[in-house]
């Protein structure tokens, strides 16, 4: 689970400080002008086209998905290596995207939670769970991470997916 919002905002550990977020928000009003005259698209963030020395643990686990055979798609009208990076202009939507605000009032429908014991995103999944109502569960996978849940059907829950529809969509 990704709090797309929240990483946007704040980073992943919530290491971005304010200052930050406000040139980030300065920079992307810059840019919808340039793009408004006719300038050139500017994107941001995303998965590294290649991996170096430098390539951190989460640029690793989503070049291991999103660039090799696991999840890569071009959509048409793009390119490769433009898939998967959100435009400068347009980074301040997702700023402004807040999914977990009234989550409690799903209650008193059940929540299932599931992540990666590994994951880096594990943050999201305890935020969400932390402010959804009863009746919920978060379990956790061990030995898995973010992108593993997506294919890694080995890893995948189904048995708990089973029991959770069995008991909740009754």
């Amino acid at each position: 689970m990704y709090d797309i919002g929240a990483v946007n905002r704040n980073g992943l550990q919530k290491a971005q400080s304010v200052a930050a977020r406000k040139e980030i928000i300065a920079g992307a009003a810059q840019q919808r002008w340039i793009e408004v005259e006719g300038g050139r698209i500017e994107v941001t963030g995303g998965t590294p086209n290649v991996l170096t020395v430098n390539s951190t643990a989460v640029d690793r686990e989503f070049y291991d998905y999103y660039r090799t055979y696991r999840g890569e798609f071009t959509p048409k009208g793009t390119t490769a290596n433009l898939t998967t990076y959100p435009t400068l202009s347009t980074n301040t939507k997702f700023m402004n995207f807040y999914p977990f605000n009234d989550i409690e009032t799903i209650s008193p429908r059940p929540m299932l939670f599931i992540s990666g014991d590994q994951a880096h995103s594990r943050e999201f999944s305890e935020d969400a769970y932390a402010r959804a109502g009863e009746p919920k569960e978060l379990v956790w996978v061990p030995r898995a991470g973010h992108v593993d849940l997506y294919d890694r059907v080995e890893l995948i829950p189904f048995a708990k997916f089973t029991q959770f529809f069995q008991t909740s969509l009754n």
